[in-house]
């Protein structure tokens, strides 16, 4: 209430009200009149700035000590391992190889920083696809083989003397009885020549048919003995005793085929634990390429390694995954609008992607068929578990690229 403050002295039940309704706005920031009357011939109410009420006076404080907490590394323990596979014999071993490759042995999930980079025993491993008859390969891929397409063996040097390649996957396609039904001693022969003509680790592959399959590998593995080769591959469709009994003393390695499916995969694996020690054994769970099933295929990978790790005994192998499956989207080698990208680029990009999802899900083990695929995963590989890689800066020079 505003008065003639020069004239009148402030009524003391002036002064009383005046303070009570100053505290209750100090306090509840509002303030509501019920039942009240008030009888003046003037009235005029001004809400005056009270901040004098309310001013804190300032306390300075200095900071003693800060709190010393002290950080404590993440325990994750799972209670499964990775049995440990080791393809290939040097001479010491009884084999002619130039080196050995051991894959598996894993603790934890793939690159599992949270607990340093010693996560992976030992890095994945890359095999280069070779033929032992000229096929159809896209157009991309045959530039680089083109005049050793028709030799197998001049091929596999190739990839290893050229680009690299530290394991050779044979695929002996001919020996299909729909193709050319090549006789298994005349394949046997052929494997004896690549193991005298190079000497990386050697994975032998079958034309799929399972019948003659086992006739086949039974014939490979008694001329390789003593060089660890692989046996690619065995599935629910073979009669898995008669091979199994002719390998069990041998030493090769079998690669057990499953497509997407942890049921058959634990079902094929217990057949043949009856013949072979689990670290002769490696999984193929197949993957798909982009547009073809690729978040499947990554998804079963994934889940038969966390099972695995978290104690499932009959997944506890490495994974092999056949990242040049990819070219059979014919979007990795098909001329296309020009949005898509030149397919020489866009083809070795659908292997490198398809490759990579499978290691980032775990697998130990991938098969590509072409160069530059084989160079950029490798790179990749050493970038995870080195991190080693390319500066970033130098990402100017390939966004702006034109082809």
């Amino acid at each position: 209430m505003k008065r003639n403050r020069k004239n009148v002295d402030k009524n003391p039940l002036v002064e009383a009200i005046e303070s009570r309704i100053t505290d209750a706005i100090l306090k509840y920031g509002e303030l509501e009149f019920h039942d009240v009357e008030i009888e003046a011939e003037e009235l005029e109410i001004v809400l005056q700035p009270m901040m004098h009420r309310v001013v804190v006076p300032v306390i300075e404080k200095k900071v003693k000590e800060l709190i010393k907490v002290s950080f404590k590394e993440p325990k994750i323990e799972m209670p499964g391992k990775i049995v440990e596979v080791k393809i290939g014999a040097t001479k010491s071993e009884g084999g002619t190889r130039d080196r050995v490759l051991i894959i598996g042995g894993e603790t934890l999930p793939p690159y599992y920083y949270i607990l340093g980079k010693e996560v992976m025993p030992h890095p994945p491993i890359i095999g280069a696809d070779v033929f032992d008859m000229k096929i159809p390969l896209p157009r991309v891929v045959r530039q680089h083989f083109e005049d050793v397409l028709d030799d197998p063996i001049a091929w596999a040097k190739r990839w290893v003397d050229k680009y690299g390649a530290e394991l050779i996957n044979i695929h002996l396609v001919s020996t299909d009885p729909s193709i050319k039904d090549t006789p298994p001693s005349e394949s046997a022969k052929l494997i004896e020549d690549l193991l005298q003509e190079v000497k990386v680790p050697i994975t032998v592959g079958g034309s799929g048919n399972p019948e003659k399959d086992v006739k086949v590998f039974k014939k490979i593995a008694d001329i390789a003995e003593g060089e660890r080769i692989v046996l690619n591959s065995l599935n629910l469709d073979m009669k898995l005793e008669e091979i199994g009994e002719h390998i069990r003393n041998k030493d090769c390695i079998v690669i057990d085929f499953s497509p997407m499916d942890l049921d058959k995969a634990r079902e094929i694996n217990r057949k043949l634990y009856d013949y072979l020690p689990k670290e002769r054994i490696i999984d193929d769970l197949n993957i798909a390429g982009i547009g073809y099933g690729l978040e499947y295929g990554f998804t079963v990978i994934e889940r038969a390694r966390l099972s695995a790790l978290k104690g499932d005994e009959e997944l506890q192998h490495p994974l092999v995954a056949a990242a040049s499956n990819a070219w059979a989207a014919r979007e990795a080698w098909l001329k296309m609008d020009p949005y898509w990208g030149p397919k020489e680029i866009r083809g070795p990009a659908w292997e490198i992607i398809t490759g990579l999802v499978a290691l980032l899900a775990g697998a130990d083990y991938l098969m590509v068929v072409h160069p530059l695929s084989l160079k950029v995963l490798k790179d990749v590989i050493d970038f995870l578990l080195k991190g080693e890689g390319p500066r970033i800066d130098d990402i100017y020079d390939w966004v702006s690229a034109k082809f």
